[in-house]
């Protein structure tokens, strides 16, 4: 009887250890990633924010991101209006393909949403 129990206990506690270590699922570590993306533009949005300049335009901050090559860095309003359409106040990166993600931020640095 104790042999089988500590058998039992034996294989529970391996069991319980490969859960464990398992490592991070690829959806894990696209959260992980997309949430550093986000903190690094509104980190560069609220540095241009601070030089006093203009954001009313929506511009696209940076197009790729530097250490984020699949993501671009873009400012809208919350709601959208025209000017946020425009072409030349939009990420090309994403646009063109070359940029599979986007952080969207609002003039104030808010963030709107992640794609």
């Amino acid at each position: 009887m104790k042999k089988q129990f500590f058998v039992l206990f034996s294989f529970s506690v391996l069991f319980l250890s490969l859960g464990c270590t398992q490592q991070p699922s690829k959806q894990a570590n696209s959260l992980a990633l997309e949430e550093q993306a986000m903190l690094e533009c509104k980190k560069l949005c609220n540095s241009v924010l601070d030089s006093a300049a203009d954001l009313s335009k929506g511009p696209c901050l940076e197009n790729p991101m530097q250490g984020f090559p699949d993501y671009a860095c873009d400012i809208a309003h919350n709601p959208r209006q025209a000017v946020d359409g425009l072409p030349e106040n939009q990420c090309s990166a994403f646009a063109g393909g070359k940029a599979g993600h986007f952080v969207e931020l609002d003039t104030e640095c808010k963030l709107i949403k992640i794609a």
